[in-house]
C-alpha cells in the first residue's frame, strides 16, 4: 500500500470524527437547555373540594349473629386457600402448618411435634385456647394478632367468610363446640321509665301556698233576716188615747 492510499484512508477517518463531532455540536446548539429566564407558566391550582362531612361508620356485626347465619359448606370452599399448608383431616400429618382438626377451644399450639413460633408458645404457657373470638381474630389479620408468627398469610378481610370457616371449623370434631349466643339487650330501663311517676305531674291534692304578701279580707259578718211571726204587727210610738186597745210590741230578733 503506498502512502497516497494511506492519506485517503486517513483523511476519510478524520473527515468522519469532524461531522460527527460538528453534528453532535449542532444538535447542543439547538437543544441545549434554556436557563435564567425566570419561572415558567404557572399552571392554576386545583380548587380545594368542600368536604362532605365525616363518613359515618358501619356499625361491626357481633361474631355471635355472623355465625347464627354462616355456612360450613361456603366454609369448605373458602378453605381451600389454606389446603396447600394444612391438612384438615382426623389423623393426617402436618404440613408446612400445623393440621387443623379439632381445632376449636383446643389449646394454642396444640399439635405435637410442630415447631410453633415463640409467640403462641408463650400464649399457651398462658393457658390461651382457639375459641371462636380467637380464631376470628388470628384469621382476620394473623402477624397483629400473633407479632412474630411463622403465618405468611395476609388474613380473610371479609366479616362473613371467616365466619363460614369457622363454620366449617365446628365441624371438624366428634363433639362440635357450640356457637355464642347473641346477649339479649336488657329491657330494665324501658320497665324503670314507664314505672317511675313523671316529675312534672303534680298532685290533685297539693294547691299552690296562699302569698303571705296579698293582704288578708276578714269574712263579712252573717246578717240574720229579722223572722216576723205572722199576726204580730210592730207597734211604734205612743197608743193612742181613748181606750185604745193594748198590743204587745214584738222586739226585732238580734238587736
Amino acid at each position: 500500500m503506498d502512502s497516497f492510499e494511506l492519506n485517503k484512508i486517513l483523511g476519510a477517518v478524520l473527515g468522519t470524527l469532524l461531522f460527527v463531532m460538528g453534528i453532535g455540536f449542532l444538535a447542543e446548539a439547538i437543544y441545549s437547555p434554556i436557563e435564567g429566564r425566570g419561572p415558567g407558566y404557572a399552571l392554576p391550582e386545583p380548587e380545594a373540594v368542600a368536604s362532605a362531612g365525616p363518613v359515618e361508620e358501619v356499625p361491626s356485626v357481633p361474631l355471635a349473629a355472623l355465625l347464627a347465619s354462616a355456612s360450613a359448606d361456603r366454609g369448605a370452599s373458602a378453605v381451600r386457600k389454606c389446603q396447600s399448608c394444612h391438612n384438615f383431616g382426623e389423623g393426617e400429618p402436618n404440613k408446612q402448618g400445623p393440621n387443623l382438626y379439632n381445632i376449636v377451644d383446643a389449646s394454642k399450639a396444640h399439635a405435637d411435634g410442630f415447631a410453633y413460633s415463640d409467640i403462641l408458645l408463650q400464649q399457651k404457657s398462658e393457658g390461651q385456647v382457639w375459641s371462636y373470638d380467637n380464631l376470628n381474630a388470628f384469621l382476620e389479620n394473623p402477624r397483629g394478632y400473633a407479632p412474630g408468627t411463622k403465618m405468611a398469610f395476609a388474613g380473610v378481610k371479609s366479616p362473613e367468610e371467616r365466619a363460614d370457616i369457622l363454620a366449617y371449623l365446628q365441624t371438624l370434631s366428634g363433639s362440635p363446640v357450640p356457637f355464642p349466643t347473641a346477649e339479649a339487650p336488657a329491657a330494665d330501663d324501658a320497665a324503670t321509665e314507664e314505672e317511675a311517676p313523671a316529675s312534672d305531674a303534680v298532685p290533685a291534692e297539693v294547691t299552690a301556698p296562699a302569698d303571705a304578701s296579698a293582704p288578708v279580707t276578714a269574712p263579712a259578718a252573717v246578717t240574720e233576716t229579722p223572722a216576723t211571726t205572722e199576726g204580730e204587727t210592730a207597734v211604734e210610738g205612743t197608743p193612742a188615747e181613748g181606750g185604745a186597745t193594748d198590743q204587745t210590741t214584738a222586739p226585732a230578733v238580734g238587736q
